[in-house]
C-alpha cells in the first residue's frame, strides 16, 4: 500500500502537465485516461478511497475534477467488468 500523500502529490504532477491544454475538458479526460492506464488498481483504490473519505484534500482543483467526474470509469472494479470474455 503507498502512502496517500505521495499519490496525491503524483496525481497532481498529472494535473500539472494536463493543465496547460487550452481545452478544460480534454485536460480532465486525459488525466483519468492516464490514472486508468497507468496506475496499478490498488493505486486508484486508495486515490478514490481518499476522495470519498477525505473529500481528495491536497489535490489540485483540475484533478479533483476529473476524479469526480470519472469515478465510475476509475473504479478497479468497473474497469475489471468491462473487460472481454475471453472464448
Amino acid at each position: 500500500m503507498m502512502n496517500i500523500h505521495h499519490l496525491v502529490i503524483m496525481a497532481n504532477q498529472i494535473g500539472t502537465f494536463f493543465a496547460s491544454y487550452p481545452d478544460q475538458e480534454e485536460a480532465n479526460s486525459e488525466i483519468a485516461n492516464h490514472l486508468q492506464r497507468y496506475w496499478a488498481p490498488p493505486m486508484r483504490r486508495q486515490l478514490l478511497a481518499h476522495v470519498a473519505e477525505h473529500g481528495g484534500e491536497g489535490l489540485a482543483p483540475l484533478v479533483l475534477a476529473s476524479i469526480q467526474a470519472n469515478l465510475v470509469r476509475l473504479s478497479p472494479a468497473a474497469q475489471a467488468l468491462s473487460k472481454p470474455v475471453p472464448t
